[in-house]
């Protein structure tokens, strides 16, 4: 029989031994183990700041006042979720290794959010998101590529960041993809995007690879492998250079692949497998945004959709049967 180690370890070693397993068995990215130390790290100072240093002595109690500290603190409710997930996600671990008898955070109820929805660019401000960068140099040329393979698809910024050079297929114009919980799964790659990478294969990267050998796909200007970090940055600046109202993230190209593959007719099964979702409910939040289209287009284009009653019955009035159309959407590569 395994040995409890309940109310023996310390709950500074119990946060090591949950990193580690996030590192060695999860494959959590440098970003997510970053976060879940620095998070989980500020509840256990929380606890033992109201005396609390072993695990066993972890309860509900403890777990609302911290909440309610974060509360007062400023955080938002989307942060104090997050901050929740994490501790069960470390309760989870320590109920697991026998570090505990049973999981005090399963039982806390997260802070209710607001729904909301994903905000898709539209047909016109993904291509000029897309014609942003200055190609003249390397690093343009870099730029182009990332946001072509972004919107065409619909990558995580971390999927983006960790491609390499392997990862491409150009028979079968796929990317291949390791996605949220190191599963992999396969991307397409339309005509515009696939041309962009040869471009920066041939021209931009072997610029900045320098005298460096690295299997990474898109590099930094000292030749090492782009962060997500920067990739964010660069979003920031290329949205502003295109005028857009706010700034654009990896994520809301994300959300426009999405969109727009929903609005040209795509079903949702299949945007749920080219998304890499692994429930068809988490997919669901973007027919919202394609139904708001559709009764955009409806309203908009059927003769008989804003007729008025009085004018239908007394005759008096026909309908404006001026049929406008509709900008046709970006298919992935557009």
């Amino acid at each position: 029989m395994r040995r409890s180690l309940k109310g023996r370890t310390t709950l500074k070693r119990a946060l090591e031994r949950f990193l580690t397993y996030l590192i060695a068995e999860k494959n959590a990215s440098p970003h997510t183990i970053n976060r879940y130390g620095r998070e989980v790290n500020e509840f256990l100072k929380h606890a033992e700041a109201q005396g609390i240093h072993s695990l066993a002595d972890i309860d509900r109690t403890l777990i609302r006042h911290y909440m309610g500290w974060l509360n007062s603190q400023g955080y938002a409710k989307a942060s104090i979720a997050r901050r929740l997930s994490q501790l069960r996600s470390f309760g989870r671990f320590v109920v697991r290794e026998n570090l505990a008898v049973a999981n005090p955070f399963r039982g806390v109820s997260s802070p209710k959010l607001p729904k909301r929805l994903p905000s898709p660019l539209s047909v016109q401000e993904t291509v000029a998101l897309l014609r942003a960068p200055d190609q003249s140099n390397a690093q343009g040329i870099r730029d182009r590529t990332i946001l072509e393979v972004l919107y065409a698809a619909g990558l995580r910024v971390s999927e983006l960041t960790g491609l390499n050079l392997s990862s491409i297929d150009w028979h079968r114009n796929e990317l291949s993809v390791w996605g949220k919980g190191s599963k992999q799964r396969i991307a397409l790659l339309g005509a515009p995007a696939r041309q962009a990478l040869r471009d920066y294969l041939q021209y931009a990267r072997p610029q900045l690879l320098g005298k460096r050998t690295t299997d990474a796909l898109f590099l930094n200007r000292l030749g090492g492998r782009l962060t997500t970090r920067s990739v964010m940055n660069l979003l920031q600046k290329y949205s502003a250079r295109a005028g857009l109202q706010k700034p654009a993230t990896p994520h809301t190209l994300r959300h426009t692949f999405a969109t727009h593959l929903l609005n040209g007719g795509a079903d949702l099964r299949s945007v749920q497998e080219l998304l890499g979702h692994a429930q068809l409910s988490t997919t669901q939040v973007y027919t919202h945004v394609s139904q708001t289209r559709a009764r955009e287009v409806y309203l908009r284009s059927h003769p008989l959709a804003r007729a008025r009653t009085e004018n239908l019955v007394s005759g008096t009035g026909g309908a404006d049967t001026t049929s406008q159309t509709s900008n046709s959407p970006v298919s992935p590569g557009h």
